[in-house]
């Protein structure tokens, strides 16, 4: 998928949530136009593997630019979703082993239902976090089972590092 001689991914630089909504007003339409073509519903599969795909390689790119793949560098790598007063984070336990948080608000949800597309900001954006943190470390484990996006209260993270494989 990515090319290993193409640059690094310094897009970020913009503000997570900028990124999140160019790539929506450009995806949005072209969802809409293959799914008039091919069925939305396939469209939609593709796309949400492609975004997968995509999460895990940034997830793998991100352990490589911080030099190792601990909770507490993720921590602060998650800094980057806030800019812009994207997310309020309620932190709620913070651990070489664990890292539990609740999103209380979440401007990235609020700008895929302004665009008219909730339904494909779960794929664009929330999609991303369990293959993220997959390719950043494959011994944490994230359990979300709920959010904002889908009209929960809040979103609820939970990172757990499970014990060191043989």
């Amino acid at each position: 998928m990515a090319n290993p001689n193409s640059p690094p991914d310094t897009l970020n630089t913009i503000g997570v949530l900028k990124r999140r909504e160019i790539e929506a007003r450009l995806l949005a339409p072209f969802v809409e136009a293959l799914g008039a073509e091919f069925g939305r519903e396939r469209v939609v599969e593709i796309l949400r593997g492609v975004i997968v795909a995509i999460a895990r390689q940034q997830g793998a790119a991100l352990a490589g630019q911080l030099g190792d793949n601990s909770l507490g560098n993720f921590r602060a790598a998650t800094e980057a979703w806030k800019v812009d007063d994207a997310l309020h984070i309620e932190v709620l336990e913070q651990s070489a082993g664990r890292y539990s948080f609740n999103v209380t608000r979440c401007r990235y949800a609020e700008m895929y239902r302004a665009l008219g597309i909730p339904e494909l900001g779960a794929v664009l954006s929330c999609n991303r976090d369990f293959s993220l943190i997959e390719g950043y470390n494959p011994d944490v484990e994230l359990t979300r089972t709920q959010t904002l996006m889908q009209g929960a209260s809040h979103c609820d993270f939970r990172y757990v590092r499970r014990p060191t494989r043989s």
